[in-house]
Parts: C-alpha cells; structure tokens; sequence
C-alpha cells in the first residue's frame, strides 16, 4: 500500500514536473515573442520619427491663413509634404513655427498677414545651437502650437500629389508667446529696440 501511494505520488510528482517545465517553456516563449514585438514597435517608431525629422530638414511646406484668434494667435494652415500622409500631419506643428518665424504668410480679404519674425535669412543657421534642440522632437517649439480639431484633416485637405501626399493641418500658433521667447532669449531683437 506504501508502495503503492509511493509510486502514485511519484507519477504526480513527475506529471506535475513536466507541467512545470512546459509552463516555464510557454512563459519562455511568450517573454520573446513580447521582447520580439516590442523591439519591432522601437525599430519602426525610430524609422517615423527618422522619417520625419528627413522631411522636416528640408522644410517644405506652405501656410495659408485661417483667421485671426485670441489676441496674438494665428490660426493657420499649414500644408506639409511627405510619402506618408501621417508624417505630415506630425510634423504640421513644427512647420507652423518654423513659418512663423522664417517666412511668415500672406493675408486674405478678412484676415491680415503676418510677416516672419526675422528678416534675417541666415539666422538658423546662425542660431543653429538654439533652433535644432527648439526644434527637435517634442522641443520647445511644442508651447507655441496646437492643432485644431484635434489634428483630425477634411478629406479635401488630403492630396496625393506623384509619389508623396499633401497634407493640410489648421494649427493655432500663439505668435505673442513665441516672439518674447525669441526676443528673451535673445534670438531676435525685441519691437521696442528698433532696428
């Protein structure tokens, strides 16, 4: 009878090591697959925010009027390019700054332009220790701006233009902020001073 409870409980002591041995493999399995996809997530968020950034540097986009907002905000919208529809729309905001300050944009009938706030066309190059940390992802320039309607883009404001798409994104820039910032840290030089 020992014998017996013996050999059973050996039998279950060795079933219940094999079950063991399988979940540790099954856990085993299911932490790779995790890091797997985890790693595959990392490796193409960095190729979107390369992407991205490759666009950005050639900064090719056009800024059209919307209306005037609160006291000292723009609400504008800026028309990026890029192969993928959603690179554009991220990189509306950044684009919205970098209009404000280097191009500026044209009115219309209602709402009047607004000149850039330099004139000096060499300054980003000049100010590149300042500009290319503002303008990195999520940098400074992130304070000055938000999308309208939560980013969301009409369907007439998504174009297939050859092999890229044309993307047009209303952003509010908030210009007052932006330029004593500039002006603060001395980037440009304040109304006041004169020229």
């Amino acid at each position: 009878m020992f014998k017996l409870e013996y050999g059973n409980n050996h039998v279950l002591a060795f079933y219940s090591l094999r079950k063991k041995d399988k979940m540790k493999t099954t856990l085993k399995k299911i932490h790779l697959l995790f890091l797997l996809m985890l790693g595959f997530t990392i490796v193409s968020n960095a190729q979107a925010k390369k992407k991205a950034n490759k666009d950005t540097e050639a900064w090719r986009y056009e800024i059209e009027v919307v209306q005037t907002g609160t006291q000292g905000t723009y609400l504008i919208k800026v028309w990026s390019y890029s192969k993928k529809p959603d690179v554009a729309i991220e990189q509306a905001k950044k684009n919205a700054v970098h209009g404000i300050i280097f191009k500026g944009f044209s009115g219309t009938s209602t709402v009047p332009g607004q000149k850039a706030l330099t004139s000096n066309v060499n300054l980003e190059d000049e100010k590149e220790d300042f500009f290319k940390p503002f303008f990195a992802d999520g940098g400074k320039y992130m304070k000055f701006v938000s999308t309208s309607n939560d980013g969301a883009v009409a369907a007439e404001d998504r174009m297939k233009i050859g092999k890229e798409y044309k993307v047009g994104v209303i952003v509010s820039v908030n210009v007052s902020a932006l330029r004593k910032d500039l002006e603060d840290a001395g980037i440009i030089k304040s109304l006041s001073s004169g020229f």
